[in-house]
Formats: C-alpha cells, structure tokens, sequence
C-alpha cells in the first residue's frame, strides 16, 4: 500500500479493521498472480492483467485461481490457491474484476455476534465478465458484464411477482449458508476440503460461482471499476429514498448516518428534488463532504442536550417530510421515527440493529398518521432493477456520486 493511500485513508475505521484483515498487504499483493489487489479511497479492487487466455477455454473444467481465504474468525485473510469447480443447472461461473470491501464482509469475518463459518472466502460487492453457464440458462452468455448480489430474483415466486417485494423467497440473503443451492456443496475447494462461500457472491477469488438470480446483466459500456460499488450499499442508500421513501419535489429530508450508505440516501433525495436535506452525524468531520452530495444542514447530536428528533422538529416547523436512518442503532431508528411530519411523514430504516434490540416509541406517535417503513437493497429486484441504476450512472444522472466517492 503506498505511503499516500495510508495517508489518504488514515483514521478510517473501515481501513483499520482492512490492515487487520490482510496483514502484510504488499507482499500478498506481490504474490498474487496474475492479478493484483488494490487499496482505493472507498475499498479494494481486484484487478487482473491485461494477458487474460480467452474465457471459452475453461468451459466445463475445473478453474486453479488465487483467492483470499478466511481460515478463522478475525485473523488475516491468506491469499491461497483454489479450485473452482464449473458451474451446476442454473448458476454461472464468473471472472471478478473489481470488488469493493464492505464493513458486512469485515462484520461476518469478525463473527460477532452469528454463528461463526469457516473456511469461507468473503466479498459481495463486485463485477464481473461471464465465464460459462451451467444448465438452463438461455438469458447470459460468455463475456456478459455482471454485477453479482448478496439477494436475489428467481422470478417465480410470490415477492418476485410482485410489484411491490424484492424479498425473493428463493434467493433472499442467507448468512448461515456456506454451499450452492442446486446440491449443498461448495464450488470452491483446496486439495479437496471445501471452502465455504459467503452470501452467494464471494468475489474475494479472482473467479466464483453464483445463482443466476443473483447476477445483473449490465451495460457493457459501464466501467466495471467504477459500478462495481453499485452492487451493494450505494443501491440499498439510493433505494431507500427514490423506491421507498420517495419524497416530493421541494420537501425536507433527514438522513441518520453519513457513510456511505447514508451519502447515497441523500444523493437520492437531491435527485428527487429536496429543498432541504439534512445531515446526522455524530462524527463533525464528515459534515463538509455531505454538502457535495446535496446536504445542506447537519446536525452532531452531541452537540445539543436533549432528542436530536426534537432538534429537528424545531428546525422544521414540526419535522421532516421524509427521514431514513443508515446506521442501524436502535437510538437513532427511534429518532428518524419521530423526526418525521405528524399527518404525512415517513421514516424509512435501513440499517440492520442488533438482533435483540427493541424499537419503543409512543402509540400516539402512529396514531398521529406518521409511517414507518423498512426496506431491503433498497427495494430494487436485483435482475430487473440493478441494471437502471448502471444506466442512472451511465447518464451521469449519480455520476457526482461516484465522481465524489473516489471513485
């Protein structure tokens, strides 16, 4: 990692934990051929060499890449040698060009707090170029440009059907599952022990396997670089306000969390057309930056001494219109909840609490016509949505967005 990327980066939490994952970066990085691993601003990307033997070679056999396994909980990654095994009836085997580090790969390889599953290769937030396809798959073809998903879109089911439901009953999220649907055995392996997959994606190998209901054909035209990032927590942010939220030319907007996910809520607020935007943050630092992607207040709830959602309904003349909390604590769930307009607001939750917390508000707080919502990748289908958001990127309609990410 050069000296500038440890300066740029010095102070995040998530390039912390990142140092703890793989130790000794350049030597890894050194070793790992014919690719090699990136630290960018936002993450890091595994970007392979232009002398690349034509994909349509390995159809049907067994792939040797290199990979970074995760042997036990919280120690470095190691950056092995794997097989990768071809693709069954429904699923594609896939080359990964870029993946981006998520603070859920670093939650899960941490362990705390799930049921611990190891060895596993993590990563989910990538793209990618189709290597083959296994049985009944007539809708991708070798050299499609994809974006892997942690959820998926058989498109049979009830919520597929739906208009309404991205929560696949199929494919949805599955934490404690390591293996393939189609026979319950991983595609991954050394010298014959399996290695566990994560989410259904594990783009930390430079090739993986994956359902075809958790792949978006995308525009090829996209750089995958760049798109890379919209696979996971720019979506869910971006959704959450334009899918579910959905706020109104001129309205307010409170948004709880500025990482990156919340940055997103507020890109799609702007891009919705909210006069006002405002920004919660415990952290000062990142305040500044917010205002590049429409934030035009902040408000530190340290800094005041009483509910930063009476706080807000001061500034507002009653509260928001619409208010969506990325952060996933409990304190600021409730607040996002009563921050919002009696009569017409909605709250919005994004992130995910601790699974024994509890949220407590008073009755009278529903009773006075305020709503609250939840909402999952931020209510897009992955095969049906996901590519509109490429093409939102490719009009340069979030273009900002990523332009401001690093990226």
């Amino acid at each position: 990692m050069s000296s500038y990327m440890r300066h740029k980066l010095r102070g995040s939490t998530l390039t912390l934990l990142f140092n703890k994952l793989i130790k000794n970066f350049d030597t890894y990085s050194s070793s790992f051929k014919p690719a090699y691993w990136s630290l960018q601003p936002k993450g890091v990307r595994l970007i392979h060499s232009p002398t690349e033997s034509a994909m349509s070679s390995t159809t049907g056999l067994v792939i040797p890449c290199k990979a970074a396994v995760a042997w036990e909980a919280g120690k470095p990654l190691v950056i092995e040698q794997v097989e990768v095994a071809p693709p069954q009836a429904l699923e594609v085997r896939i080359k990964i060009k870029y993946t981006s580090l998520c603070h859920t790969d670093l939650y899960f390889w941490e362990a705390k707090g799930q049921t611990p599953l190891f060895p596993r290769i993590f990563g989910h937030e990538a793209a990618g170029v189709v290597e083959s396809v296994g049985e009944g798959i007539s809708d991708l073809k070798v050299g499609d440009h994809v974006l892997p998903v942690f959820t998926g879109e058989c498109g049979e089911c009830k919520h597929c059907e739906s208009e309404e439901s991205n929560m696949c009953d199929l494919l949805r999220i599955n934490t404690d599952r390591g293996v393939m649907l189609s026979d319950g055995k991983s595609r991954f392996s050394i010298d014959g022990v399996p290695i566990n997959h994560f989410l259904g994606t594990s783009t930390f190998s430079e090739y993986t396997v994956v359902h075809r209901g958790c792949l978006a054909k995308i525009n090829p035209l996209a750089p995958l670089d760049k798109v890379c990032i919209l696979s996971c927590g720019i979506s869910t942010g971006l959704g959450a306000t334009l899918n579910v939220a959905k706020p109104k030319k001129g309205s307010s907007v409170a948004v709880f969390g500025l990482g990156a996910v919340g940055l997103a809520a507020a890109e799609g607020a702007r891009i919705a057309g909210a006069s006002r935007i405002i920004g919660v943050d415990l952290n000062p630092s990142r305040f500044e930056e917010a205002k590049k992607f429409g934030v035009t207040d902040f408000v530190n709830p340290k800094e005041h001494d009483r509910p930063v959602q009476e706080v807000i309904a001061e500034m507002t003349n009653g509260g928001v219109d619409r208010s969506v909390e990325c952060t996933g604590h409990i304190d600021a769930m409730i607040s996002a909840f009563e921050c919002v307009h009696d009569g017409w607001g909605v709250a919005v939750l994004v992130g995910v609490p601790n699974k024994e917390a509890v949220f407590m508000t008073k009755p009278i707080n529903v009773l006075n016509e305020r709503t609250l919502k939840g909402t999952f990748f931020g209510n897009y289908k992955p095969r049906t949505d996901l590519p509109s958001v490429v093409d939102m990127y490719m009009k340069k309609v979030i273009l900002q967005f990523l332009a401001m990410a690093g990226f």
